[in-house]
């Protein structure tokens, strides 16, 4: 079978494609993964097998020289996108959300080529919405999102937000060594996603230089390229024991070693704090439909994590955060076991069974 998957540029939407896509040639199945033009450069598309890259573009309804560039490179990827379907003759294409898949799943529909497309977040994004009421089946990560699609229930399925297959917990010990951390400290896994967050890593880094008790602390810090140097020099003059990652494609070990994660509410980074249990503090992107909020209440209403907005955030709340978990462990505790609210979906396998019986 000839499966095309094509996807937007973060992380949250390339990590679950790349996740199917390994799946899928286990079960040797011919697959094309097609990405935004500049992800040729981003760490976030290595990986084997064929990939081709389509011209994208940031759309807005304003009239601007700015947008009309947009609209020129967002119609020539639409010819790429065309091209790649007359070329490759898919049997199902399978879009993973963004402006940059709409031009590929239209076509495929057009072509009366089965279609599915999978929804990461609990709200559904812009370009989802607008497919859902073309393609043959849309795949859900939340069994909330069901309802908000105003589409008939029978093209809809819950199979939860694939991950990759390295995304499992491994021993605690091994962990502390790939970092070169200490034992018995309290580590903290700060991570603002794949692409950083400037506000997240500038609070994180005033509360924790300013700390109190930074010796009973250890910190993994993943804060993108545009920070790096600044975290850097700033947690070195402070004393902070920290590592620090412009990215770590090595989350697994991140994620077994840590005791909290502070982070944003991104789809993926949901579906792994499921996976690996940890007490969180979300702080949602406030943009983009404040599609984040929606994500962090899925953790935040059985206690697994507490949310702090952006407009609330301040290193005096994070600093307070970081003193109550030191001085009562039970809490944390606590938090660890709010997560078996939710069930365990083998979310990579269910979506690959719906691609394969599409046909």
């Amino acid at each position: 079978m000839r499966i095309l998957i094509v996807t937007g540029s973060s992380g949250g939407h390339i990590f679950p494609a790349m996740a199917l896509r390994e799946e899928l040639n286990n079960s040797s199945q011919e697959v094309l993964l097609v990405l935004p033009l500049k992800s040729r450069r981003d760490k976030l598309s290595d990986s084997t097998g064929e990939i081709k890259y389509i011209h994208t573009a940031v759309l807005t309804l304003a009239l601007s020289r700015k947008n009309l560039a947009g609209l020129w490179f967002f119609l020539w990827g639409a010819w790429e996108s065309l091209r790649i379907v007359l070329k490759f003759k898919p049997e199902v294409v399978v879009g993973f959300g963004s402006l940059n898949t709409l031009a590929l799943v239209f076509w495929a529909w057009l072509f009366r080529i089965k279609t599915i497309i999978h929804e990461q977040n609990v709200i559904c994004g812009r370009a989802n919405s607008l497919l859902a009421k073309l393609v043959d089946k849309v795949a859900v990560s939340f069994s909330q999102t069901c309802g908000s699609l105003n589409i008939s229930p029978e093209r809809v399925v819950l199979t939860g937000n694939p991950l990759r297959k390295e995304m499992e917990r491994v021993d605690k010990n091994e962990a502390l060594n790939f970092f070169k951390l200490k034992a018995g400290k309290f580590t903290i896994l700060i991570t603002g996603g794949s692409q950083g967050a400037h506000r997240l890593n500038a609070v994180c880094l005033e509360a924790l230089s300013a700390y109190p008790r930074k010796d009973a602390l250890q910190l993994i810090h993943i804060c993108g390229t545009q920070d790096f140097s600044r975290l850097a020099s700033g947690y070195a003059a402070a004393g902070v024991a920290c590592k620090l990652f412009e990215f770590l494609p090595e989350m697994q070990y991140a994620y077994s070693v840590a005791d909290l994660i502070i982070c944003r509410a991104g789809a993926t980074t949901i579906a792994e704090l499921q996976r690996f249990r940890i007490p969180a503090i979300l702080i949602p992107y406030p943009f983009a439909y404040a599609h984040q909020l929606a994500n962090a209440q899925i953790l935040a209403k059985p206690k697994a994590a507490l949310i702090i907005s952006d407009q609330e955030l301040t290193s005096e709340k994070i600093s307070a955060q970081i003193t109550q978990f030191l001085n009562d462990p039970q809490k944390l505790e606590f938090m660890r076991q709010a997560y078996t609210e939710f069930g365990d979906l083998e979310a990579t396998k269910l979506l690959a069974k719906e691609v394969l019986t599409a046909v």
